[in-house]
């Protein structure tokens, strides 16, 4: 008896190997010396130089040596052919060699139609094992395994199947060829599928190693032309930074620029991520951060504007001069915001706007009317795909400063549903206290609100929540009355109507009767839109 390493020799199977160890030599030349055959088993660990008994297979092959050849180095390369399988029953160490008494394991089998049926399962599952495996020869296979006795078929493909030692030892200890046919078909079908999910990784691999090369073959070639023309990546990102160096960003929201932009340089350009980080480099750049209008210090100018641009309402211009008036003794006011509440049509937006005149600010308006998303107000995390700032932050980049006249119009028309409470999201953009460091979800830094100019305007007060009314200072414009209706008629409305028909005084003249005869018999209205719709 001979123990082996890192290999299971089943019957009928032609193995080479090379035997060194003292005590196999001497059995294998004292095998030599008889009938030429030996038992081999094969031991549990390869690593053992001199296995005991209870360290080798009990089930092993016996085998006849066809060819030996002494080597230089007085190793023996041996050819052996398997026989039959046989069990030890007892081993004996005899004169530097291992003996084993071995039962062999004899099976008749009698053909029958389930017998042929699994065996044709099993060659037809072979074939395809065959197929995928790359390492063995197809045609080679396909002819060995053409055979009719059971036994003699389920050892060479067992033999030819790329399987552990553990398993390929398992499969030799089945001594029943029906019961090996069923043991084998189980193991062709895992290993198929093993095969099978192997050939998808490597094919889905290949795929994007190709779609990575073409890309990066197309960067190159990309890079290399933008070269030629002058304008290449590397310069495209050193303006992106010098545009953030000179943005006037706060440290911190500089420090986040910049990182964006080493991020934006490692992407690949034609990527996803790389438009999303983009997107979100321009804004940041579009928003202003320093830039100011210079404001307009004079009282006597901001009443003037105001005269030219309504009639009536001292009262009301009277508190906005006040309030302007204040602003200006403090270098950085932190006053209330101020919210017109009144009927449609009496002015309302139109004093927004005369304010941004008379002290010389950009003016934007964003409209609150039926606007029921909190996102709206706050923008959208980056995470979502077609994601954009709140209109906070929009409203400012259309200002192009950061101190504008803001009028949030229809404050009192805002809803709220399972988006959220935009009144929520007004308070900290409304409260003085807060709203120097305004987070908006996109651009997720702090940005400053402070120096702007916040105006609201309501139709009603009772719509609008307890927590943002406690924020502002209400301004209550109540109707006009019949000689100001005339009034506001004669020096504004009739001249923007003429001169919207195209017409002059030449053409057309209105009379205070006449006037006065549409105001009583056309509009009832507290302001004047009907009016200059009838005129």
């Amino acid at each position: 008896m001979m123990p082996i390493r890192d290999v299971v020799i089943f019957p009928h199977m032609m193995t080479p190997f090379v035997v060194g160890r003292e005590s196999s030599v001497r059995a294998l030349e004292e095998a030599l010396a008889s009938d030429k055959k030996i038992f081999l088993a094969t031991q549990h660990d390869a690593s053992v130089d001199e296995p005991k008994a209870n360290e080798i297979y009990q089930v092993g092959t016996v085998v006849n040596i066809v060819q030996s050849l002494k080597l230089p180095d007085g190793n023996i390369k041996v050819l052996v052919e398997g026989i039959e399988r046989g069990k030890v029953l007892q081993i004996i160490d005899t004169e530097g060699f291992m003996q084993a008494s071995v039962r062999l394991a004899r099976y008749a089998v009698e053909t029958n139609a389930q017998l042929e049926a699994a065996m044709q399962r099993v060659t037809s599952l072979f074939e395809q094992y065959v197929k995928l495996c790359q390492s063995l020869n197809y045609e080679t296979m396909i002819a060995a395994v053409r055979m009719e006795d059971p036994a003699k078929l389920t050892d060479t493909i067992a033999a030819n199947l790329q399987l552990s030692i553990e398993e390929k030892q398992e499969l030799l200890e089945i001594f029943d060829p029906a019961d090996r046919l069923t043991r084998i078909a189980d193991v062709l079908d895992v290993e198929i599928e093993k095969l099978n999910m192997d050939r998808t990784i490597q094919s889905r691999v290949k795929r994007q190693m190709e779609r990575a090369q073409k890309e990066y073959y197309l960067n190159e070639k990309i890079k290399a032309i933008q070269k030629e023309l002058g304008r290449g990546e590397k310069s495209e990102f050193d303006e992106l930074k010098k545009k953030v160096e000179n943005a006037g960003m706060p440290k911190e929201v500089k420090d986040k620029a910049l990182q964006e932009l080493k991020k934006l340089e490692a992407m690949p350009p034609m990527s996803a991520e790389s438009t999303v980080s983009r997107n979100y480099l321009d804004w940041l750049l579009a928003v202003p951060w320093k830039k100011r209008s210079k404001e307009i210090r004079n009282i006597s100018r901001a009443e003037k504007v105001l005269n030219e641009d309504h009639y009536g309402l001292e009262k009301i211009k009277e508190r906005i001069l006040e309030f302007l008036a204040v602003r200006q003794l403090v270098k950085n006011p932190k006053g209330s915001i101020l919210c017109f509440v009144g009927p449609p049509g009496v002015g309302k937006t139109s004093l927004g706007m005369s304010i941004a005149k008379a002290t010389g600010r950009k003016f934007v308006r964003m409209s609150l009317g039926g606007v029921r998303d909190e996102a709206e107000i706050r923008g959208h995390r980056r995470t979502y795909i077609g994601a954009l700032p709140g209109q906070i932050i929009q409203m400012m980049k259309k200002a192009g400063t950061k101190n504008p006249v803001f009028m949030l119009d229809e404050v009192d028309k805002m809803s709220m549903d399972f988006r959220g409470d935009p009144s929520a999201a007004l308070l900290e953009v409304l409260d003085p206290e807060q709203n120097f460091m305004f987070i908006d979800h996109y651009l997720d830094v702090e940005y400053d609100l402070s120096q702007v100019f916040f105006v609201a305007t309501a139709n009603v007060l009772h719509t609008i929540p307890p927590a943002l009314q406690d924020r502002m200072e209400v301004l209550r414009l109540h109707g006009y009355t019949e000689p100001e209706k005339v009034e506001i008629a004669k020096q504004f409305l009739v001249k923007k109507q003429m001169e919207q028909a195209g017409l002059n005084e030449k053409n057309v003249k209105f009379t205070d009767d006449a006037i006065t005869s549409l105001i009583r018999s056309y509009t009832r209205e507290a302001g004047v839109r009907n009016l200059e719709r009838e005129i």
